[in-house]
């Protein structure tokens, strides 16, 4: 009697978590392609000015070494502010700077990923409370090597903007009550851009995911 009553508890148990998983897996939205690795279709190649020659090749856009930023805007109005990740893939194949530089939404601000600016080490957010990536309490020192890829990630909730590089956590900010922004010379990166700073660079697999809220 006592294994009878044993296994219809397993059963009904398994029962009960069986919806649960599911339910689960539902609240885990796949995430959405960017770039379609064909063509620059939702995106705009920003006028900065000295700008390098931008181009689709082999499932990766290019972007020539400018005379400052060369990048490319997501031009379609689909963007959540909030409570999503973005990921890519980028390598810097000449110059001495940033090379894959994320400009993305925050709530009804914007805020930019730096990797390997100032000399091409140093990785941050620009701006919290008015500071840049290189003064402020997300500035991390990072070696990048030319023409090897990275994979980047940024999560992005009301709390936190979290980053990541090759899944390893570079930043993790807590973000309420702080201004958050962005430098001037990126302004025509909102809402979502990215951009190299006299440096040549590769970029690939753009992709975001909505987050549960």
């Amino acid at each position: 009697m006592r294994s009878y009553v044993s296994i219809s508890g397993l059963l009904l148990l398994g029962l009960w978590v069986l919806p649960v998983l599911a339910d689960d897996a539902k609240e885990s939205p796949k995430a959405k392609s960017l770039f379609d690795g064909k063509t620059l279709e939702h995106f705009e190649v920003p006028q900065f000015g000295g700008e390098g020659e931008v181009a689709v090749q082999d499932g990766v856009i290019t972007m020539g070494q400018g005379v400052m930023l060369t990048g490319i805007t997501y031009k379609n109005d689909d963007l959540p502010k909030t409570n999503y990740e973005l990921t890519w893939e980028a390598r810097r194949t000449m110059g001495l700077d940033f090379f894959a530089a994320a400009t993305f939404p925050v709530g009804d601000s914007h805020c930019s990923f730096i990797p390997g600016g100032w000399g091409g080490a140093v990785v941050g957010l620009s701006n919290i409370d008015g500071e840049d990536a290189s003064e402020n309490e997300t500035t991390k020192y990072v070696s990048f090597k030319d023409n090897q890829w990275y994979r980047f990630k940024l999560r992005v909730t009301p709390k936190k903007i979290e980053a990541w590089i090759d899944d390893k956590l570079v930043i993790d900010a807590k973000i309420e009550g702080k201004k958050i922004s962005t430098r001037n010379e990126v302004d025509l990166s909102h809402p979502l851009g990215f951009a190299a700073w006299q440096s040549g660079a590769e970029i690939r697999k753009i992709e975001l995911r909505e987050l549960e809220k």
